[in-house]
């Protein structure tokens, strides 16, 4: 791998994380194109997410420390046995509500073989079926009613809901970011709060899928040099701060609708390469 390699991966990583794209389904097609698959690309992609989660801190710093507080003011409370759940305010209600979209990536953790089996293979068909499937759940938000709900009106239904709707995410083509945004905005939230309640619950998730990824890879297989690692890191972390600025513009300006049809097209181009791969024997990554 190159540092242009590393540098082109870094910005693709941080402007597609966030847009509601999928990250991973991206980074596998140009893997897939440069030959780059395997135990190496899993480790440059594990990277490139802790860059991403990088951003999501500096973006969303202050909501992130009143969060922090939060949790430990109920830790405070639950040692001095004041704890009460009548006690609740706006943070309080996020907090308890983020710990809630987390149960069902229990259970979601069982199929973690065959994520990581779907992102090291040489086949790209499922990344294009899994982007339109992020075109279908992108669909079905923009048609949903306007919500009203903030951070202090989102209830368990609507947490358990994002959950759900994360637990697709592993899986190349669908984004994390568009299927748990939308979930939001399907749940009644307003565009701000789902945005804001999909990233922060981003913080949780990148780490444990690190972790889970980390776990699966052959440290005998990768051959990638540090200083790409910290480039790539680097790039992805900086461009995805000015995604997620992005992304909330484009969410205000009630333009986010592109991605619907930016996902379905992807995904039918992403289909028949990968059929024509199968029938031909002739891969893309032969050509480079």
């Amino acid at each position: 791998m190159t540092i242009i390699d590393g540098i082109i991966q870094g910005v693709i990583q941080g402007i597609t994380e966030f847009l509601p794209v999928s990250s991973s389904g991206h980074l596998s097609i140009f893997q897939h194109i440069t030959g780059q698959t395997g135990d190496s690309g899993i480790a440059f992609s594990l990277i490139l997410h802790l860059g991403t989660l990088l951003a999501i801190f500096i973006s969303f710093n202050k909501i992130i420390f009143d969060l922090v507080k939060e949790v430990l003011v109920i830790l405070k409370e639950v040692i001095t046995f004041k704890f009460s759940l009548k006690n609740i305010n706006s943070n309080r209600n996020m907090v308890y509500m983020l710990f809630v979209a987390l149960i069902p990536m229990l259970f979601f953790y069982i199929f973690k073989d065959i994520y990581v089996l779907v992102g090291i293979d040489n086949d790209i068909i499922l990344e294009g079926i899994f982007f339109i499937l992020t075109s279908f759940m992108l669909f079905i938000a923009d048609r949903s009613i306007k919500g009203h709900k903030l951070e202090g009106d989102i209830t368990y239904k609507n947490a358990l809901l994002v959950g759900v709707f994360q637990g697709l995410a592993p899986f190349p083509g669908i984004s994390r970011s568009g299927s748990t945004i939308s979930a939001g905005l399907i749940s009644g939230m307003t565009k701000e709060t789902a945005v804001k309640f999909s990233f922060i619950l981003g913080i949780p998730v990148i780490l444990a899928g690190s972790l889970v990824e980390l776990s699966g890879i052959g440290k005998e297989n990768i051959s990638i040099e540090l200083h790409i690692l910290i480039i790539g890191f680097i790039v992805s972390a900086i461009v995805g701060v000015l995604s997620i600025k992005l992304v909330s513009y484009l969410i205000k300006s009630n333009r986010f609708k592109i991605f619907i049809y930016y996902t379905f097209i992807l995904g039918i181009i992403v289909i028949s390469i990968g059929v024509f791969e199968l029938i031909s024997g002739i891969y893309l990554y032969d050509l480079f």
